[in-house]
């Protein structure tokens, strides 16, 4: 008897929604149903590639499908997932996972109500490099992360803290594991309606401290995270595939480029987190099992997202005099 395949659609066939639909359809185990967007152009299009059925409105796949990505813009995340939590059906939500806490609340709790499962789309959790670091890191208590983006007009319908910071607040709350005790955060709106450059310090109860940065208007891209804790400093480059690890030999070295320490470059492979991210997805749908990033772990980073949106917003007033 064959076994029943998990029955998926993907909500919002933009940039990323076709690379969803693409990773789905490859999937052993996995039927692809369809394909959603409000233009019926870019629906067709996405769906004839995968010979899916296209649709426009996302409640026409109602009782036709187990799970579904939704991709589409961030202030439909909260409906269109809504929608499909009330009938039963499982949900991936990309990052941000919602424009508010109280949304966010509000599909934990349908979820956690009706058993299923929500998965937040923090992307960089499956990146090669930070999978890597879980061996390597213990207890941080420093972190310096930089995110520099060259302009793109894709997610400037949002600030640059929920469409390229976030990843990051994301990633050092899943290394540091304490809550977070106090924010300081500056930003500044250059060429989006939305801030485009943002800088936060994060200060935990653990009493590590981050610093986070990130921009879409630099002339280059770069994407580093360095890591200090009592026994070690730690580099990541992610443009470079490069982890670099420091730490105090224990039989110093004369010749050591740096005395007393060794010095440890590992190089990791640049690997698909999209596809990690999705068969993880498909995985916990199958299991009935919590995802790896749960809805939980998006309202934290969410909470500490617009936490630094409201203190740019109060830094900026009182810098206009407001």
């Amino acid at each position: 008897m064959e076994e029943k395949k998990l029955r998926v659609a993907v909500v919002g066939a933009g940039y990323l929604g076709k690379f969803h639909a693409e990773k789905y359809a490859h999937l052993d185990g996995v039927e692809l149903v369809g394909v959603v967007d409000t233009d019926p152009a870019t629906a067709n299009i996405v769906a004839g590639k995968f010979d899916v059925a296209a649709y426009t409105d996302h409640r026409d796949l109602l009782g036709k499908v187990d799970a579904v990505s939704v991709v589409v813009p961030t202030p439909a995340h909260f409906a269109v997932s809504r929608d499909f939590l009330e009938h039963d059906v499982d949900v991936l939500i990309e990052k941000p996972m919602t424009s508010t806490l109280e949304e966010a609340d509000e599909l934990i709790r349908i979820a956690e109500s009706q058993g299923l499962i929500i998965q937040v789309g923090h992307l960089e959790r499956f990146n090669s490099a930070v999978v890597a670091l879980k061996d390597i890191l213990k207890r941080p208590l420093f972190i310096e992360s930089h995110r520099l983006s060259t302009y793109k007009p894709r997610g400037t319908d949002v600030s640059v803290v929920l469409d390229l910071m976030i990843h990051d607040i994301d990633i050092i709350l899943n290394f540091v594991r304490s809550e977070v005790t106090d924010i300081r955060a500056a930003g500044v709106s250059v060429i989006s309606d939305h801030v485009d450059i943002a800088n936060a310090r994060l200060e935990f109860a653990s009493g590590c401290v981050a610093n986070v940065t990130a921009s879409r208007i630099s002339l280059k891209n770069e994407r580093k995270i360095r890591l200090f804790q009592r026994d070690a400093y730690i580099s990541v480059d992610f443009a470079s595939h490069e982890i670099t690890v420091i730490r105090q030999e224990a039989q110093p070295k004369t010749d050591a480029l740096i005395p007393g320490m060794d010095i440890n470059q590992l190089c990791f492979t640049h690997g698909d987190a999209l596809d990690d991210e999705i068969r993880s997805f498909v995985r916990a749908v199958a299991r009935r099992e919590s995802s790896e990033v749960t809805g939980q772990m998006g309202r934290d980073a969410l909470r500490v997202a617009l936490s630094i949106m409201d203190q740019i917003r109060a830094t900026t007033g009182r810098m206009l005099g407001s």
